[in-house]
């Protein structure tokens, strides 16, 4: 059954705050709304003119966080939809001029918490991992419809997965035997294809391969540079876009599109001034990524992988 409460703590909170430099008429976006957790202290920043922009895909979240956020004096807008669609949810809204946007990528703790979601491999569940429940493709078709080739890559691409060919071969020994339809199911084939010495090291054997399997059902990574991309233009010069990845790979995105919008010259290094004309459409306001402290990786384990990275908008174009 779903949960009947919400449980999430939200990541990197404080520091993500301070990251957008708040005004309090200005418009913000959460772009992965989840419970409201890093929406909560944007509404308590801004005054009644201010605006909130939240956007999750699913349903539960969306309705948890409208009520957690309905006494708040600013005005509040909650849309259903993939931060994929940024352009079209503002333009929707009538909304030009952002002042800071914020993506919290991943997967919320409540989804994790949920049996009925498939995204945990600890506690059995339907293989579904969708974020967005009333999308098509579900993590069991991906594990037993998918062709063994395509299997592979996407444990290769997305999870970095060294023992992919094992793990691709039992699944598909077993996936011939009976369809794979639970999380517990997946999750034993997995661990029982890694070399014995591998299996019961400090992570879970299966953490790659649900990463990659969930990564491959919400289109995860194909979206990530182009939704940034709409985030930026849309912000006002001085606006501030803070991002939270949790695995390599989102991180890796990320870093390189703020590192390419913020030193876009093409000249050889050998030159002595610029002549390509490119001119740097942001700045970075940390160089390096932001990580939780001490006592929050003490109070929430699942903050240990999280890394914040911000930017500012200047008011130049390439």
């Amino acid at each position: 059954m779903k949960p009947q409460t919400f449980s999430h703590t939200t990541v990197l909170l404080r520091e993500s705050i301070d990251g957008l430099d708040i005004k309090p008429k200005g418009i913000y976006v959460d772009c992965t709304l989840g419970g409201g957790g890093h929406s909560q202290w944007i509404c308590e920043s801004l005054d009644e003119s201010g605006i909130l922009v939240g956007i999750d895909q699913d349903d539960f979240a969306l309705e948890y966080a409208k009520n957690r956020l309905a006494a708040f004096a600013c005005q509040r807008h909650f849309v259903k939809s993939n931060f994929a669609s940024l352009a079209k949810v503002l333009k929707g809204l009538h909304l030009f001029g952002i002042d800071g946007i914020l993506y919290d990528l991943g997967v919320s703790s409540f989804q994790l918490d949920d049996d009925t979601r498939g995204f945990s491999y600890h506690n059995d569940g339907p293989l579904d991992m969708r974020m967005n429940q009333s999308a098509d493709l579900t993590a069991e078709m991906v594990v037993n419809d998918y062709a063994p080739g395509e299997l592979k890559k996407i444990l290769f691409l997305y999870g970095e997965e060294k023992f992919a060919s094992q793990i691709v071969k039992s699944i598909v020994k077993a996936r011939t035997l009976k369809r794979i339809t639970t999380t517990l199911e997946l999750s034993e084939i997995v661990k029982n294809a890694y070399p014995p010495k591998e299996r019961f090291k400090e992570k879970h054997p299966s953490r790659k391969t649900f990463q990659a399997i969930r990564l491959e059902v919400n289109g995860e990574l194909k979206i990530l540079e182009d939704a940034l991309n709409q985030g930026l233009e849309a912000l006002k010069p001085g606006g501030r876009m803070c991002v939270i990845t949790f695995h390599s790979l989102e991180d890796r995105v990320v870093k390189q599109l703020f590192k390419d919008k913020a030193n876009p010259c093409t000249c050889p290094a050998d030159f002595p001034q610029c002549v390509c004309g490119k001119l740097p459409v942001v700045k970075l306001i940390s160089r390096k990524p932001m990580v939780p402290g001490a006592d929050e990786l003490e109070e929430n384990r699942r903050s240990r992988s999280a890394k914040l990275r911000i930017v500012e908008k200047l008011g130049t174009e390439s």
